[in-house]
């Protein structure tokens, strides 16, 4: 078993009006002092015998916003604590951060994947969302990317941003593959309370450009369409909003999925060592002050019960279009919890009668024309 290490970094330059993550604007003098505690955060939770990390994901907010050095400074603190091996190192980027120096900088730091935060080529759509890239810095990051050496590179649209039309839509996917990026992740927009559009959307108001958001109905064909033509361009769909050319799928998201372990680290990152689930305080200036005084930022922490997990293995594990292994489950897990496994089977009798899930012997997947609504299955599955 190998070990994935994911790095928080919970700064924008703007908050985009469809996010509802843990990220804020701070003036850049903050950025140094958070990635120090970063540092100091990995030197002093190393564990005795930890497994090879094969994988690093910078995420965010947005990493590319940090000075390189200060990147390459927290690469080289999981090198000293860690036994690194052949690891997929991924920077999360926006195309407007990116220059021909930073992009050379990050390649010699040991990145070798960036994952290149494009949403839509559509001028209008991303100012909208309150982007402040714009189809030609896409374009323009891309080639910067691939001059400095970058192979590696993924790619994402979100179907469902306000103004979008079918034609903008097919305009954005056509120019994604024109760029032919080795990996391409789709999603869904969401609209939930926990961002400004969302919360707008479900109030009827109109701010935000609410009110030009597409129907479900015609963000759900646009998602389709996407998998028609990614299939017919050679990319395979492996997960429910993830597509890769072959050999190229995200090494350290299929440890998520897989439930396998990964260690967490800066404000608001989440661990999981096979047992417990935790995550970090989310103020990034408390992160900070925590990890100085040598206080644990740790919070949350939460040990998985069987019954947990078992519905950890069938929420992630049919998020991914080979399925599951129903007798790996059953094997796991029926001694424990047999009674939760028979009523699972039942349900999942049900779903297939029902056209929602597939099953192929002992392998069980959702119908590749019901991944739009997925999470509904899930919901009818789990109860």
């Amino acid at each position: 078993m190998t070990l994935g290490i994911y790095i928080q970094v919970p700064f924008c330059q703007t908050k985009c009006t469809y996010c509802n993550f843990h990220t804020g604007v701070v003036s850049p003098e903050r950025f140094e002092p958070y990635a120090d505690a970063v540092c100091r955060e990995i030197a002093g939770t190393v564990a005795a015998n930890a497994p090879v990390v094969d994988s690093m994901y910078f995420g965010g907010g947005t990493p590319s916003l940090l000075n390189p050095a200060a990147l390459r400074k927290i690469i080289d603190s999981i090198r000293v604590s860690y036994q690194v091996d052949s690891a997929e190192i991924t920077l999360e980027a926006d195309p407007e951060t990116i220059t021909p120096e930073k992009a050379c900088a990050w390649h010699a730091a040991g990145f070798n994947r960036i994952s290149l935060g494009a949403q839509s080529f559509s001028d209008t759509e991303l100012q909208a969302a309150g982007r402040m890239h714009r189809r030609a810095d896409i374009l323009r990051a891309a080639e910067i990317l691939r001059t400095a050496g970058f192979d590696n590179i993924s790619m994402d649209l979100i179907a469902g941003l306000a103004h979008q039309s079918r034609a903008s839509w097919e305009d954005s996917v056509t120019a994604l593959l024109g760029i032919r990026p080795l990996h391409i992740s789709i999603y869904m927009l969401e609209i939930d309370e926990g961002s400004r559009l969302g919360k707008e959307s479900l109030a009827g108001g109109s701010r935000y450009s609410a009110a030009k958001i597409p129907p479900d109905d015609t963000i759900a064909e646009f998602y389709e369409s996407a998998c028609a033509r990614l299939a017919a361009a050679g990319y395979e769909h492996y997960e429910i909003s993830n597509w890769a050319l072959p050999g190229s799928r995200s090494r350290h998201n299929l440890k998520y999925w897989r439930r396998e372990p990964y260690l967490g680290f800066g404000a608001g990152a989440h661990s999981f060592d096979g047992t417990t689930r935790w995550a970090n305080i989310h103020d990034s200036a408390h992160y900070v002050a925590c990890v100085e005084q040598g206080i644990s930022p740790r919070e949350q922490i939460e040990p998985v019960t069987p019954e947990h997990a078992l519905e950890e293995e069938f929420f992630l594990g049919l998020r991914q279009l080979e399925g599951i292994d129903l007798a790996r489950i059953e094997s796991t897990y029926g001694e424990i919890q047999h009674k939760r496994v028979a009523d699972l089977r039942g349900r999942i009798s049900g779903l297939r009668s029902q056209g929602l899930i597939e099953l192929d012997g002992s392998r069980i997947r959702l119908a590749p024309d019901r991944l739009t609504i997925s999470n509904e299955v899930f919901v009818e599955l789990l109860g």
